[in-house]
C-alpha cells in the first residue's frame, strides 16, 4: 500500500482559491485576511488534514519563524515563570524558540550570544537577562545596529528601547504601606542584590512608603541577600542582631522569605505576633507556609507574553526604531496578596 503523500500549502491554496501567501497569513493568524477568507482556508485545512511545514512557511514568509531568547537564572522562580510565558505565547503565535542559557554576561559573552542568534536566522531576540550595574550598557547601544528587533525583559525602561517590565517600585511601596497600615513603625528590608535594577526599585518603594508616613528609612535596617532561601535566613539573623526591636520586614522575594521565616523562628520570634513578614512574587507554595505568606504578586506569565507580542508587533512594523519611545509598553502593575504572615489576618 502506497504511503499517503503530505498535503502541501499549494494544494490548500488551490482548493481554497487563494494564494499560498494568504494561506500562510491564515496559519500565522495575521490580521490582514478577511473573516470570510480565513474561514474558507481553515475549512480546507481541516478537510485535507494539512500540517504546516516549517521550511515551507519560512520560504513563503521570508521568515525563520524563530525567536531567539537569552535567559539568565531559570533556577529562580521569576525568570522561570517569565520564560514559561514567552514559550506559551510564542507557540500560540506559531514561532519556535532558539534558547541560550547564561549565568553571567560580560560584553564578550553577550556578543558571542548575539552572533549565535543571528547565525541561526532568528526573526528577533528577547534579552531576558537582569540589569545589574552597567552590564546592559553595551547591548543597549548595540540594539540600534542589530538587523533584527530586540525586546528587553526586566530592565529599566529607556525611551529608545523596547522593554517589558513589572513596576518593582510600586510593588515595594505597596508591600511596605501594607505593613505600616497594620500599625508597625519599625520596618526592615531584606533586599535582593542592590546592584540589580529590580532589587533597587523594590528598595526605592520601601523608602518612599516609609518617608510618606514620616517614618525613618534607616539604612542599617537594610540587609542584602542574593534571592536564595539561605541568603534570606542569614539576612534575617543579621537584621535581628542590628535591630532587636524590629516589628516587621519586607523581604524582596518569596524564596528569601522562606529563609527569613526559618531564622525568625530560630530566634524565638513568632510570625506574625512578634514579627510581621511580607514577600514578593507569590510563589505557588506561599499559601501553604506556616503561617501563609503575604506577598506581592507579579504576573510573570503576562510579562513573558508581553515581550513576545511586542516583538511580533515589531516584525510587522515598517520602522522598528521610529517613535520607539511611543511603542514602549507600560510597566505591569503588581498586586498585594494579604495572608496571615503580615498580621492583617489573625
Amino acid at each position: 500500500m502506497a504511503a499517503q503523500r503530505r498535503v502541501t500549502i499549494k494544494q490548500v491554496a488551490r482548493e481554497a482559491g487563494v494564494s499560498a501567501q494568504t494561506v500562510s497569513r491564515v496559519i500565522n493568524d495575521r490580521r490582514d485576511v478577511s473573516a470570510e477568507t480565513r474561514q474558507r482556508v481553515k475549512a480546507v485545512i481541516d478537510r485535507l488534514g494539512y500540517q504546516p511545514s516549517y521550511i515551507a512557511r519560512s520560504l513563503i514568509s521570508g521568515s525563520s519563524c524563530t525567536i531567539g531568547v537569552v535567559v539568565w537564572g531559570l533556577q529562580f522562580y521569576g525568570p522561570f515563570q517569565a520564560f514559561l510565558g514567552i514559550e506559551q505565547a510564542a507557540n500560540e503565535q506559531g514561532y519556535d524558540l532558539f534558547l541560550r542559557l547564561t549565568q553571567a554576561i560580560t560584553q564578550d559573552d553577550g556578543k558571542a550570544l548575539i552572533k549565535s542568534m543571528l547565525s541561526h536566522q532568528v526573526d528577533g531576540i528577547i534579552w531576558a537577562v537582569p540589569e545589574s550595574g552597567q552590564n546592559h550598557d553595551w547591548i543597549c547601544t548595540a540594539a540600534h545596529t542589530l538587523p533584527v528587533p530586540i525586546v528587553f525583559l526586566s530592565m529599566r525602561p529607556r525611551p529608545s528601547l523596547h522593554v517589558a517590565a513589572v513596576d518593582n517600585r510600586v510593588g515595594g511601596r505597596i508591600a511596605t504601606e501594607h505593613l505600616v497600615a497594620q500599625g508597625y513603625r519599625k520596618v526592615g528590608l531584606i533586599a535582593g542584590p542592590l546592584s540589580w535594577w529590580e532589587a533597587a526599585e523594590r528598595r526605592r518603594g520601601w523608602v518612599e512608603a516609609l518617608e510618606a508616613t514620616g517614618l525613618p528609612a534607616d539604612e542599617t535596617a537594610v540587609v542584602e541577600g542574593d534571592w536564595t532561601p539561605r541568603s534570606g535566613e542569614q539576612a534575617m539573623y543579621r537584621l535581628l542582631e542590628r535591630h532587636a526591636s524590629i516589628e516587621a520586614v519586607f523581604v524582596s522575594n518569596d524564596q528569601m522569605a522562606l529563609g527569613a521565616m526559618k531564622a525568625a523562628r530560630a530566634a524565638g520570634r513568632t510570625i506574625p505576633d512578634d514579627l510581621a513578614l511580607i514577600g514578593f512574587d507569590d510563589i505557588s507554595e506561599a499559601p501553604y507556609l506556616v503561617p501563609p505568606l503575604s506577598t506581592i504578586r507579579q504576573d510573570l506569565d503576562a510579562l513573558g507574553r508581553q515581550a513576545v507580542h511586542k516583538l511580533i508587533s515589531l516584525f510587522n512594523s515598517d520602522d522598528q526604531d521610529n517613535h520607539a519611545d511611543e511603542q514602549v509598553s507600560p510597566m505591569l502593575q503588581p498586586e498585594l496578596i494579604i495572608r496571615e504572615s503580615s498580621g492583617a489576618i489573625r
